[in-house]
């Protein structure tokens, strides 16, 4: 039986604008386990951006709660919730969020840069080895500006690796690349998968949730899909069908 990783039960998430009250989440409940790969897919003003920030511990819910490995987000200090954050998510985000005047492996490094119980030695192994699991290590000492969108992303991914997470959270993490790169990445991402590593992946591009192994469809703040895909389509497979590039 795979441990359960996050657990969500009648989750509701309201916002006061004005004199009017938006119920972004409405209730939802669902649970994602360990090693599963799920896509969360809404159009915009469904509810997927609010439950992406709860599910970062990034916003707290209206009512409702929200476990994340066993531990209740619910009455967590800021430092807490912090700490939560840096041990057991990576992030990656559409816009990669690197730093620019930093190299590749300094930009994977800054997570541990906050783990006391991480020696700068180990700290230096950790990005390496991360570096080394997304194909970028003979990229090393390149900055952000003379890599291509796509390395700078798998920096981001290398990145989210680093603290050992017990669940990668991607937000549109091929929003802004184009069909190749994208299939690159979700490649990338079902090679992590395989080596059990929890994804949970908000896109609103069909093509890309045919990559993973469940999808969860938003609308107005409910859950009104959640299904497993029967036929999981490999990105590697969807990248050799793609006519070649003239250099």
């Amino acid at each position: 039986m795979s441990k359960e990783i996050i657990k969500i039960k009648d989750l509701t998430r309201e916002f006061t604008m004005g004199t009017e009250t938006v119920h972004a989440l409405r209730g939802i409940s669902f649970t994602i386990k360990e090693g599963e790969f799920v896509t969360i897919m809404g159009s915009s003003g469904s509810g997927k951006s609010t439950l992406l920030n709860i599910l970062g511990c990034l916003d707290q819910p209206t009512a409702g709660s929200y476990e994340i490995d066993g531990v209740s987000v619910k009455d967590l200090s800021r430092n807490e919730l912090a700490t939560i954050r840096n041990e057991k998510i990576g992030f990656i985000f559409q816009s990669y969020n690197l730093l620019a005047r930093t190299s590749a492996i300094e930009n994977v490094e800054l997570p541990l840069l906050y783990n006391s119980k991480v020696s700068t030695e180990e700290r230096r192994e950790r990005a390496l080895k991360a570096l080394d699991m997304v194909g970028l290590s003979d990229r090393l000492h390149h900055t952000p500006s003379q890599l291509s969108g796509g390395q700078q992303q798998r920096v981001a991914i290398a990145r989210s690796l680093v603290n050992n997470p017990v669940m990668i959270l991607a937000d549109e993490a091929t929003g802004n690349l184009d069909t190749r790169t994208s299939y690159e990445i979700m490649s990338l991402f079902q090679d992590l998968n395989k080596q059990g590593i929890t994804i949970t992946f908000v896109t609103h591009e069909p093509d890309i949730a045919t990559f993973s192994s469940r999808t969860v469809v938003l609308k107005d703040g409910n859950i009104i899909q959640d299904y497993k895909n029967e036929n999981v389509q490999s990105a590697a497979k969807e990248l050799a069908k793609l006519p070649k590039e003239n250099n």
